[in-house]
């Protein structure tokens, strides 16, 4: 009796220990961005490769996501453990001790990475998080109706260019507007675009003593052209558009051009895309200062330091921002729609080198320069933020101003104003203005 309830509760043990180790279990939150969706749909890969790791998502709104993951890490919440943030995020959180360093084994091949990639989701040269995938922003617009308003789109446009465009291509009336661009209030929303495109103009948050600038003609001018051209030639209800709704309405026909993330390339011309065939790329803008109105970022994957399920956590991490990962995505779905932007081995496969936009968005990044963002000095980093602490509740307040003067329900002078005034209120509080 005695040997069989010993022998009965071993067997208990190997269950128990059997069960915890094949239902461990990671939570990843994300954003429900087209990659990331995709990535969803391929897990039967990961779990036949792991079948001890059980992935559960938490898949959110860009600015919701933001907003959750920064509150768990903050507050040492332990709801998730990996997370998708950024280039903003990275150094700033990587910094303070809030992510788990990345090492991973020599076939990952971290020296593929993008070097600006890499350097940005690194700190003192040790990696924070990997790149899923990386990101500029360039203009896409429809050949078709350019050419039916007898115009031709320059490689490197300009901002007069582009306004001359969205003008010919205007039709409202059969439901297509000349351009579309972010107006959704957020700081990696619209003040996104409205940062790298106010770099064109010569604008900048601060200047060297942090004092803002939104007082400034160049603010001004970059707002002016912004809101005219929304107004004039923009979709009803921009205001409450961001990149997925704006990706909606060019898949479907509504827009002329589109000026936003060069991950954008795979759902222009992707199967939900009915002007798939129409689709041309072009740099973004400039006004010939000498900074194009693009952006540098990559949304990646990182490890909170208060998980608990570190290795689990990295295993997945590896699979999903390895190359095989691309090449698997290429298999089931074609090489437009493998995560751009991470590897330099992709951009030199000659299949990939035959997607339309391939070629166009590696410029489009090589053109950016987060260490000298702006036309004249600035005491920051960041093209599209600035990479201090206190931008994501600064750039959000910014953002709220800037969509409610594209809403039509405070006029463009009173957003700047609001504007200079909170972002000066809350850097004299956190000190960097004596």
């Amino acid at each position: 009796m005695t040997y069989t309830v010993r022998a009965l509760l071993g067997a208990c043990a190997v269950a128990a220990l059997s069960t915890a180790a094949a239902a461990e279990e990671i939570t990843v939150a994300t954003v429900n961005n087209g990659d990331m969706i995709r990535m969803q749909g391929l897990m039967d890969d990961f779990n036949t490769k792991h079948p001890d790791i059980t992935v559960n998502w938490v898949t959110l709104e860009e600015n919701v996501l933001r907003q959750k993951v920064t509150t768990d890490i903050a507050t040492k919440g332990g709801q998730f453990d990996v997370l998708t943030i950024g280039t903003y995020e990275v150094p700033i959180w990587g910094k303070l001790g809030w992510l788990v360093p990345l090492d991973f084994g020599p076939e990952y091949n971290v020296d593929d990475l993008i070097p600006s990639i890499r350097g940005g989701l690194s700190v003192d040269g040790t990696l924070y998080a990997a790149p899923f995938y990386g990101e500029s922003s360039f203009t896409m617009y429809r050949k078709d109706l350019m050419e039916k308003a007898g115009l031709t789109m320059s490689n490197a446009p300009t901002w007069a260019d582009v306004k001359a465009a969205a003008a010919g291509m205007n039709d409202p009336d059969n439901g297509v507007y000349g351009i579309c661009l972010r107006g959704k209030a957020g700081w990696g929303e619209n003040m996104a675009l409205l940062t790298a495109m106010s770099n064109s103009y010569g604008a900048k948050w601060f200047d060297e003593n942090w004092q803002p600038q939104f007082d400034g003609a160049a603010w001004k001018a970059t707002l002016t052209d912004y809101l005219e051209m929304m107004t004039k030639y923009g979709p009803p209800g921009a205001a409450n558009n961001g990149f997925n709704e704006n990706l909606a309405l060019f898949q479907t026909g509504k827009c002329g051009i589109w000026i936003d993330a060069t991950s954008a390339g795979s759902g222009v011309v992707g199967k939900d895309s009915t002007v798939a065939d129409k689709v041309g790329f072009a740099l973004a803008p400039d006004n010939g200062l000498g900074k194009r109105g693009n952006w540098l970022w990559a949304w990646s994957l990182a490890i909170p330091a208060g998980s608990a399920k570190i290795e689990a956590a990295k295993t997945f991490i590896d699979w999903a921002t390895n190359a095989s990962y691309g090449d698997l995505v290429a298999a089931k779905e074609g090489w437009a729609a493998v995560p751009p932007g991470t590897r330099q081995s992709l951009y030199a496969n000659p299949e990939y080198q035959k997607v339309p936009f391939a070629a166009m968005t590696l410029e489009s990044m090589n053109a950016a320069d987060p260490t000298k963002p702006t036309v004249d000095p600035v005491p920051y980093v960041g093209v599209q933020f600035v990479a201090i602490p206190e931008f994501q509740g600064i750039g959000t307040a910014v953002g709220q101003q800037f969509s409610a003067a594209l809403a039509g329900t405070i006029s463009m002078d009173d957003a700047l104003a609001a504007a200079q005034e909170l972002t000066l209120r809350e850097m004299t509080k956190a000190g960097y203005i004596k």
